[in-house]
């Protein structure tokens, strides 16, 4: 839960007047902008009043989790960035006359806050638009002044007359050009700025990965359980893994790899059957290891004819979408997308590495967000 992860300064509870069960604050997770909380008490709404206080000291009004009067006292309340981020709940006693209240304050960088890279898109995206507006404006502009011109002579001879429409022709070929020009500059600049945005989003995914010894190929070394390696001859094939310990069978999951200047390496994920065939010594991967292959400087995809070439990058980030059935595999250091694969499969799905048969290490990392 998305609010297990906020840093809490709770107060100790402060009665009033004698000793009663204290009112328990939780954090019931994000609404909108802000943070639910709920106040629970174990005393009935007959016998107590629930009151919410902001931490300036002025009332707060909250929402009743039950209209019985037989019910415990509950009440839940939204929290705003901006807001002071403190607020306390004091359940009075009627009858005892006494009172309990708890405290909590959640600091601003929990708030749910809206991507910077959003801001940025919008203006370059605007700017853009003004350009053509004012491309398009100008050609009108242009044509009038030509057919008015082209009206008041009449009686100029043909080679004139062909001189000029040959003028106007290249100057709105040349303006074409422009346009054309000022479209490619914003459609590269737009594509670097969305691939930014899914990579800062795939990175929230980011899940810790141990290399598994009983589950390898038999030449290959594993070396702090992150690190692994041919380490026998004849060289084994590229298709020579290790899978990991950790196994997704749903939702979003993302590591990085550093293959640093390695000239052979395959990433991916394979199925359950491939990492128990590993684990008896028996397994290929075959057609149930989805991946993204680099061999000789030339990238290829697992189940796809042909090979892409991309600039060289020393550490590959892969995010495992099994919503979507996707693979993505991104340059972190460019903050790029590399390439999407799309998969079909239902079960267990393990991360795979191969180091291929260059003789260098290849390392799975923390990753740092």
């Amino acid at each position: 839960m998305a609010s297990s992860l906020l840093w809490l300064l709770m107060s100790p509870p402060q009665p009033t007047a004698g000793g009663v069960h204290h009112p328990l604050l939780v954090l019931d997770g994000y609404e909108g902008d802000g943070i639910r909380l709920k106040c629970l008490s174990e005393r009935l709404f007959a016998d107590v009043q629930v009151l919410w206080r902001s931490g300036g000291g002025e009332d707060v009004l909250g929402t009743p989790l039950s209209n019985s009067s037989t019910a415990n006292a509950s009440s839940s309340l939204v929290l705003k960035p901006g807001s002071g981020n403190s607020v306390s709940c004091k359940v009075i006693d009627k009858v005892l006359r006494t009172s309990t209240e708890s405290s909590v304050v959640i600091a601003d960088v929990f708030f749910p806050a809206t991507s910077p890279w959003l801001a940025a898109f919008i203006v370059i995206l605007l700017l853009i638009l003004l350009l053509v507006l004012s491309a398009l404006y100008k050609i009108r502009v242009y044509k009038k002044i030509t057919a008015r011109e082209s009206k008041s002579q009449l009686g100029i001879c043909g080679a004139a007359r062909g001189n000029a429409q040959k003028e106007f022709q290249e100057d709105m070929d040349q303006l074409q050009r422009e346009l054309d020009e000022e479209k490619e500059i914003f459609e590269k600049e737009n594509q670097e700025l969305l691939s930014k945005i899914e990579f800062r989003r795939a990175r929230s995914h980011a899940v810790q990965i141990t290399l598994d010894e009983s589950c390898k190929h038999p030449n290959l070394s594993i070396k702090e359980k992150n690190r692994v390696m041919a380490c026998t001859q004849p060289q084994p094939p590229l298709e020579a893994l290790v899978v990991a310990r950790e196994g997704f069978s749903g939702g979003k999951h993302y590591w990085e790899v550093e293959v640093g200047d390695k000239s052979q390496w395959e990433l991916g994920v394979v199925c359950e059957e491939v990492r128990e065939g590993l684990r008896n010594n028996r397994a290929t991967a075959g057609g149930n290891c989805f991946s993204l292959q680099l061999c000789q400087g030339e990238y290829s995809l697992s189940g796809e004819a042909g090979v892409r070439t991309w600039k060289p990058c020393s550490v590959v980030g892969v995010l495992l979408d099994q919503e979507q059935q996707l693979l993505a595999f991104f340059d972190v250091e460019g903050k790029q997308l590399l390439h999407r694969l799309r998969f079909h499969s239902s079960g267990r799905l393990y991360p795979a590495f191969s180091p291929g048969s260059d003789g260098k290490w290849l390392g799975v990392r923390p990753v740092r967000v």
